[in-house]
């Protein structure tokens, strides 16, 4: 390398160190680009105080069928959604063995009868000896003895033959009541105990919307008026009423199952329809009503991003009244006016630069 090289070459560097350190400043220096983002301003309307939950229709009585003796089954004469009446053999077990003992009975009462007639005249000629004095009194009285112990064996056998021929007949499992066959659980060749449910029946007759109520409603459920709307038939809403309210909470789901009664239902209403029970509160409140795609939750409630006057997102945790389809209506965290952010909110974070585009 040359003198000359060598004289130059830390400038060169020195230049060329200023010039990166220049273009890294005009880097920083450069503005942030704002985000667009889609907005609805908030209008608060007076509406009636509702919630709603949404269930399924259920029949009010629902019993599991099981049969009164244990044993294999040997055939179910009706599967899920069978319409059924009342008396109606549902399925039968194998009753060989039953039979034996009915024939057991049987031969016991046969044996017994045959005793007691026995026993009887020998009472009777003891009774006429005894009269005419050629008979003793414990004699008499042991025959006595012999006659009511034969009379209580008769008896006796005449009960167990009755309880076999029950035992025999406990083998045909039937409906209690109309109804349709919601659920199975024994297939036939599958040995039973006794009482184990093997179908559930829906019975005919009055219908019930089951839904999960959150412990904090649970002092509204009571108070409120409650109407019943089907998924299938939106236009139609029914009037109901709290029958009953579960003591105790669901331990997976910590809600608690509330039974609401159709006050008049029609055909239409089918077991196991998707339906939607409103409770209307006394009374109005204010509120305001956004698009679902705005409220987000990351753990500690309702949120939405409403963009104040610097272009900026702020996070606000709100209050929800209610949801449905399209809506979520809320009460508090924002103010009338206020430009809240409605689409794409999980991909955005607070203080972020953005820029408004109000829906056409």
């Amino acid at each position: 390398m040359s003198p000359t090289s060598s004289l130059f070459a830390p400038a060169a560097a020195l230049v060329a160190g200023l010039l990166v350190a220049g273009c890294e400043a005009k880097t920083e220096a450069a503005p942030q680009a704002a985000r667009p983002v889609q907005i609805e301003r908030v209008h608060y309307t007076a509406r009636t105080a509702a919630r709603e939950f949404v269930g399924v229709v259920r029949a009010r009585h629902e019993p599991d069928l099981g049969f009164r003796v244990g044993g294999k089954i040997l055939r179910r004469h009706v599967n899920v959604g069978d319409g059924v009446h009342a008396g109606q053999v549902l399925a039968e077990l194998d009753g060989d063995d039953l039979r034996l003992q009915v024939a057991s009975a049987e031969a016991e009462l046969t044996a017994a009868q045959a005793n007691l007639e026995q026993v009887s005249a020998d009472f009777d000629r003891y009774a006429t000896l005894k009269e005419r004095g050629f008979a003793s009194a414990a004699e008499y009285d042991r025959k006595s003895a012999a006659k009511g112990e034969a009379e209580g064996r008769r008896v006796r056998a005449a009960r167990a033959l009755d309880l076999a021929r029950k035992q025999l007949s406990y083998t045909d499992l039937v409906a209690v009541a109309d109804g349709i066959v919601a659920a199975t659980a024994a297939e036939p060749g599958q040995v039973v105990a006794v009482g184990q449910p093997v179908m559930k029946l829906a019975q005919s007759g009055e219908k019930e919307a089951l839904v999960a109520i959150p412990e904090n409603r649970l002092g509204q459920v009571k108070n409120s008026e409650a109407t019943i709307t089907l998924w299938s038939m939106s236009g139609r809403v029914y009037a109901a009423r709290l029958r009953e309210l579960s003591p105790q909470a669901d331990p997976m789901t910590r809600t608690y199952a509330a039974r609401f009664s159709f006050l008049e239902s029609d055909d239409g209403v089918a077991l196991g329809m998707t339906a939607t029970v409103t409770l209307q509160h006394s009374g109005e409140v204010r509120a305001a009503r956004l698009p679902l795609s705005a409220v987000f939750n990351r753990g500690d409630g309702a949120s939405v991003y409403v963009v104040d006057a610097a272009g900026q997102l702020r996070l606000r945790p709100v209050s929800v009244a209610s949801f449905n389809e399209e809506a979520a209506f809320v009460t508090a965290g924002v103010a009338d006016g206020e430009p809240v952010v409605t689409l794409g909110v999980q991909k955005l974070e607070p203080g972020l630069k953005v820029r408004i585009i109000e829906p056409m």
